[in-house]
Formats: C-alpha cells, sequence, structure tokens
C-alpha cells in the first residue's frame, strides 16, 4: 500500500511524463532498443466500457463475478470475509480451483481474519490468509480460514510444489496487542488444513518488511522484495542448505530444526555495471539496462538489534524505494519497484520498473519503466505497478497502486500497454492479480472497500501490437 502521496511528490518535484517504455520481449533478454508502449485500441482487448454498476469497467465481452466481499460474504464458521485482500495465487482443485487470499490486515480495519484455535500464530494481530473455493467458471463455493494472527500480509509468491507463501509487511515487534514479533513469511496449503496448525514463521528468511517472493523450481532459492523506507528497501536470495529439497512440509521441517533460525544462507543484491557499483535501481532510466549481480551475505537476519536493510552501507547493497510484486516465469524472477522520487533517497524520479533477475547470467534487466505520471486522474495515464502475474496470454498484467484512476494494465509481449480493468468504484488499489489453472479466469482484487473477482472473456483475441 502508497505509504505517502506521489501527487505530492510530483508537485514537489517538477518532473514530466516520459510514457511505458518496454524492451525486447517478455520472455527474452532485453535488447538494446526500446518500444514506446502507448495504450491504446491497437493492442490489448480494447476500450473498457464503464461499468452499470459502477465498480468494475472491463473490454467488450468481458464480465466480472464478485467471488468474496469483506464484510458481506461469509466464511464456513460464519463470520465476514475479512478486511483488505491483497496477493493472491490460486490452485487447480477438482471443481476448479482454490484461491489463498492474503489479508493486509494491521490493527485499525474492521474485519480481522478470525483467530481459529490451531490456526493462529499471534492471537493479538488480525492479519491471515482464507482460502476461497471456486468451481472451473470462477463461481464463490466456500471460503474458510487457513492462517490467522500474522500482521499485515501482503502479496507472497508460489512454490513449484504447490503451496503459498505470504509475506508479513512489518517489522513490528511483541507490545501492545502484538504478543509476538512479526515480519517473517508463512507457508500455507491450499488444500491440506491439516499441514497450516501450529503456524511456523520461516525464520530463515528473515525479518523484515516482506513484500513479495519468487521461487526457483530447479534450486529451490527464494528471491524476495522489502517494501521499506529510511533507507529504502532490498532485493534478497535465500539460498537453502545442501541437501535441501522442496516439496509440502520441506520449508517447515527445516524452520523446526536445531539451527532452522539461520538454516541456508540469505543475501541482498549489490548491483554493477561493469566495474561501477550501483547504489540504487532508480538509476536505470533505459529499457534493456542490466547490471551484473553480486550478492552480500545479512549479517543477522532476525535484526534482533538493526533492521536488516540498515545493516549494509549504500556502497555494499542496492537499495530502491517500493519494491514491491514478484513472479517466477520464464526462467527467472520478474519483481516490480512501484515508484521513486529523489525526496525519498532514491537517485532518479519515475512512477514504476518491472525487473527480471536471470539466475543463469546472474544478471538483473529493467523490462518496463514507467515515467512520471503528471495527470493521475486522467484515465489512460498508468503509474505505480504493484503487484505483478504472467499472463497465459502473453506479457504481463499489473495491479496499479498510485494516485488517481486504477487500473489492472496489461504490457504485450511485443511491449505495450493496455487497460485490462478500470476500478470505478473509487480510487483504491487493485492487488492480487493471478489466472486460473486453466487460463479461464483472471482473479484481482479491489483492496477496499474490499472485492475479490472473477473476469471471464475472449481472453484469446489479445492483440499484441507490432514493434517500433
Amino acid at each position: 500500500m502508497t505509504s505517502f502521496s506521489r501527487r505530492d511528490l510530483l508537485a514537489r518535484s517538477g518532473v514530466t511524463a516520459m510514457g511505458l517504455v518496454f524492451a525486447g520481449s517478455i520472455d527474452t533478454v532485453a535488447g538494446p532498443r526500446a518500444a514506446l508502449a502507448d495504450a491504446g485500441p491497437q493492442v490489448g482487448y480494447g476500450p473498457l466500457v464503464p461499468d452499470p454498476a459502477g465498480i468494475l469497467a472491463l473490454p467488450e465481452g468481458f464480465s466480472y463475478k464478485i467471488v468474496a466481499e469483506t464484510g458481506k460474504t461469509t466464511l464456513v464458521t460464519g463470520e465476514p470475509t475479512p478486511s483488505d485482500p491483497d496477493g493472491t495465487a490460486n490452485f487447480r482443485s477438482p471443481t476448479g480451483a482454490t484461491l489463498v487470499n492474503n489479508h493486509e490486515v494491521g490493527g485499525s480495519e474492521p474485519f480481522r481474519v478470525p483467530a481459529l484455535p490451531g490456526l493462529t500464530y499471534d492471537p493479538g494481530a488480525g492479519g491471515g490468509t482464507t482460502n476461497i473455493e471456486v468451481d472451473h467458471d470462477g463461481n464463490r463455493l466456500r471460503e474458510y480460514v487457513s492462517l490467522a494472527g500474522t500482521h499485515n500480509n501482503c502479496a507472497g509468491g508460489l512454490t513449484p510444489w504447490n503451496t503459498w507463501l505470504t509475506c508479513e509487511e512489518t517489522e513490528a515487534r511483541a507490545g501492545g496487542a502484538l504478543q509476538k514479533d512479526h515480519g517473517y513469511v508463512f507457508e500455507v496449503d491450499a488444500f491440506d488444513q491439516q499441514a497450516n496448525m501450529d503456524p511456523v514463521p520461516l525464520k530463515f528468511l528473515g525479518r523484515y518488511a516482506h513484500e513479495a517472493v519468487a521461487v526457483d523450481p530447479k534450486t529451490f532459492a527464494i528471491y524476495e522484495t522489502e517494501d521499506a523506507g529510511g533507507p529504502n528497501g532490498l532485493y534478497y536470495r535465500w539460498t537453502p542448505p545442501k541437501g535441501f529439497r522442496g516439496g509440502k512440509g520441506a520449508l517447515r521441517a527445516l524452520a523446526l530444526a536445531d539451527v532452522g533460525d539461520t538454516a541456508g544462507t540469505l543475501e541482498a543484491m549489490s548491483c554493477y555495471l561493469g566495474g561501477q557499483h550501483v547504489a540504487d535501481l532508480s538509476e536505470a532510466t533505459r529499457p534493456g539496462t542490466t547490471y551484473r549481480v553480486r550478492w552480500v551475505e545479512v549479517p543477522d537476519r532476525d535484526a534482533r538489534t538493526t533492521s536488516v536493510r540498515k545493516q549494509f552501507t549504500d556502497d555494499q547493497v542496492t537499495r530502491s524505494h517500493k519494491l514491491e510484486g514478484a513472479w517466477w516465469a520464464d526462467g527467472g524472477a520478474y519483481f516490480v519497484a512501484s515508484f521513486a522520487r529523489t525526496e525519498d533517497g532514491s537517485t532518479r524520479a519515475h512512477d514504476g520498473q518491472v525487473w527480471f533477475y536471470d539466475p543463469a547470467s546472474q544478471t538483473v534487466t529493467l523490462k518496463v519503466i514507467f515515467g512520471v505520471n503528471p495527470s493521475p486522474d486522467a484515465d489512460g495515464n498508468y503509474d505505480g505497478p504493484d503487484n505483478i502475474t504472467v499472463s497465459p496470454y502473453g506479457g504481463v498484467i499489473l495491479a496499479e497502486d498510485g494516485e488517481g484512476v486504477q487500473h489492472l494494465v496489461g504490457v504485450t509481449r511485443s511491449g505495450r500497454s493496455y487497460p485490462m480493468a478500470r476500478n470505478d468504484l473509487n480510487g483504491n488499489e487493485f492487488t492480487g492479480p493471478n489466472f486460473s489453472p486453466d487460463g479461464r479466469v483472471l482473479f484481482a482484487n479491489i483492496q477496499s472497500p474490499g472485492h475479490v473477482f472473477a473476469i471471464t472473456g475472449p481472453w484469446e483475441h489479445l492483440r499484441q501490437g507490432g514493434r517500433r
């Protein structure tokens, strides 16, 4: 979630718009040429049609269903659907799919995740996850708690063994209402409720303001984003200990082992262009910019005395403001920087970057950049990408968490942007885009007042557009 206004920073900085540009194909390493990614009917699915119900505008031929609604739909135990749906993933089931839906509840929201016996980490915290079962068309079947007592569950990531890693975006320690320290990652099973009993924090992944993760299916390395400021956050890699094999229950077993809190190696990313250290990812302004990556080990991953990001000097690591969504595809990890301003310590201003880390070459490449948006209230201007998913029809879908009008924004393989949906209800952010296993349904959320949608339509008719 945005902690302060981009519009205020824009007014102070006086920067101009650069548009959205993309380098190369979404599934190839970016080349030296950049393409201007204009929105318009020539790409995507055509213009958005206003919603008579005033909730969700979609292209012609598309429709939506409300799968869950905060405070209105109910869990199997009778309590209302919790507040603030955020990062989400879904898993194939015999009847359709099961969504695992984060709830970014930090304490003041009206509907907490119910603290059910056996499923609660800290009864003083109101966040967690619910599992929503749907049929093949996205119709709601039932919803139930799968994790409770966690704090500010923002995004997360899929594992290759079909579980969900949910991330706490906080560094809060025990005190006040909270009975335990927070800032951890937890694993959630979509089907086996017994596997979710007695929640175990994966402390070896670090304690900091986690946003999202992406898991390498070959090495089981886990890449993590940190959404933090003062100083800006870091991008991390956890390398499992020798002999570790990923699978259901493996992370939990590792966390419960004698040296589980420090199992494997946690490192922060440090980027270089030639022999020159890159202090901040905002230095890159041209898609196709590629940095060589080194990894620097975290001294104290549980941050007992000092926040993890503060354990490094700026010449040791590469920082970024608002590191957000992550998704594994194309043999590497996509991750998003939502926006940057010089006022927050960034080198240059932008309104969003999409990066791709290639573990084979140990490089990170700028794929997409949003220039600073001078008119956030104008429909068709995009800023503040947050959650990300890779589309089975090509390109990516980004959830906008910016100023003014909010969209689901697509970027095609050829590097051109298009509107996939518009929030006609209010100015609040989209979260959690993800496609059903068969690609027929796009699930996504408006965080407040709290809607989970199932979007269907002629997905195969995506117009990719030509390169410039």
